[in-house]
């Protein structure tokens, strides 16, 4: 039997969080001393998510226990979602051209051979950490990870069932997913600190990405005002009420789909991910904020929109850290490995892509978090760089479901072919 955290109600577990980010973010204002140094070095956004994963790992709070990231991620991200997309310049986001998508699939890329290569190098150091026969066969349950890493959670359900791995192993594919994608995202947010630096290596024009915040910034200056206690009410009404819509909305297309066609409802169909209700949620809630973007409801902008919609994001980031046990890493070895050794693989691919066609950072974090991460991370990171590009992590999220199942399914291939060569 597992030992609880010490702290199991999720109102004292919600308490932590937010103390935590109010430390990190009174400390990171400070113009001064040790703090000015400090976060010159480490991103503040960083430390919003290792403080609760040295929580977790120090027994205080535990993701296994609580409901906050469930919260987090579907009601506040969608919200969020909304709240920084009205000021969104569809246009300017369309004039950023092809490079985000290449580096999307060249992310994918990465994961689809990471699999293989991963294995055939640890075939060579370590023969028995990827054995298994039958159920327990390790390249069926690193099927799972691949799904993971190029969709998300329901495109890592399909690979479960359609390769059939032993689910009393399924823990151990699970703690690398979680270990090693958010070892990446902690690498990725301590980048965007450093991210004109990176550029410059890159010899990346980002001149698109700095006109879109810079259209985004100046309308927000322009349309600016201390906001009032109506303007407060009325963006939370819109944040909200568009999340109970994408919620509802998000329910009745997926019943929709999994009543009147069987290919969405069969775990093992590469179309199985269309069925989740988190997908649909995500789209109709950015798309709802794409549509009010050519309203009035515009000008909200400049009563904070996009500064509450950070909150929530801020919130979801330390969600998300609750979820990493830094102590885990040693629990597992040479799965872990497998799992770094996949990861470098990728984020190589990456950086050869962009060092290639001179894509910035951001879309090289993007791309990468559209995979590893999914709709819960890539806006995230997408609006660490700025909130008005959180759509642009949301887009690239979406190809990610699209794809996920087919690009798994082709590693897992390899995979197979790689652990019986």
């Amino acid at each position: 039997m597992e030992e609880l955290p010490v702290f199991t109600n999720d109102a004292i577990v919600f308490g932590l969080l937010m103390i935590a980010l109010g430390f990190v973010f009174y400390t990171s204002s400070q113009k001064e001393g040790f703090w000015k140094k400090f976060y010159a070095v480490v991103p503040a956004l960083l430390m919003c998510y290792l403080i609760p994963a040295i929580f977790n790992s120090l027994g205080l709070i535990d993701d296994s226990t609580s409901n906050l990231y469930f919260v987090s991620s579907r009601f506040l991200l969608p919200a969020a979602l909304v709240l920084m997309t009205l000021s969104i310049d569809l246009k300017a986001v369309f004039n950023l051209g092809p490079k985000a998508l290449i580096m999307f699939f060249a992310g994918t890329l990465g994961i689809i051979l990471g699999g293989p290569l991963a294995i055939l190098l640890f075939s060579v150091i370590s023969p028995e950490s990827i054995g298994g026969a039958g159920p327990d066969a390790i390249w069926r349950g690193l099927s799972t990870i691949a799904g993971s890493w190029i969709g998300g959670g329901a495109n890592q359900a399909a690979m479960l069932e359609i390769y059939e791995y032993n689910p009393d192993l399924y823990g151990g594919m699970v703690l690398v997913d979680i270990v090693v994608a958010n070892l990446w995202m902690a690498i990725v947010l301590m980048g965007i600190g450093k991210n004109e630096k990176i550029d410059n290596w890159l010899k990346a024009d980002n001149s698109a990405i700095e006109e879109l915040k810079n259209k985004v910034s100046n309308y927000a200056a322009s349309v600016t005002r201390n906001p009032s206690l109506a303007d407060l009410m009325i963006m939370l009404s819109l944040a909200f009420g568009a999340v109970g819509i994408a919620h509802w909305g998000a329910e009745v297309i997926s019943a929709f789909l999994s009543a009147n066609f069987e290919v969405f409802t069969d775990s093992k169909s590469a179309l199985s991910s269309f069925s989740s209700t988190f997908f649909w949620m995500i789209t109709i809630a950015t798309a709802i904020g794409i549509i009010l973007s050519f309203t009035k409801f515009k000008s909200y902008e400049g009563a904070g929109a996009s500064k509450l919609g950070s909150v929530f994001i801020y919130i979801l980031v330390a969600t998300i850290g609750m979820k990493m046990d830094l102590g885990s890493v040693f629990d597992n070895p040479a799965l872990i490995g497998i799992g770094l050794v996949w990861i470098t693989i990728h984020i190589i691919i990456l950086v050869v892509t962009a060092k290639l066609i001179k894509a910035p950072y951001f879309f090289l974090a993007v791309g990468s978090q559209a995979n590893v991460g999914g709709a819960a991370s890539a806006p995230v990171v997408a609006a660490a760089f700025h909130p008005s590009l959180a759509t642009v992590g949301v887009l690239l999220a979406v190809f990610g479901y699209v794809v996920g199942t087919y690009g798994a399914i082709l590693c897992t291939i390899l995979m197979q072919m790689a652990s019986t060569s």
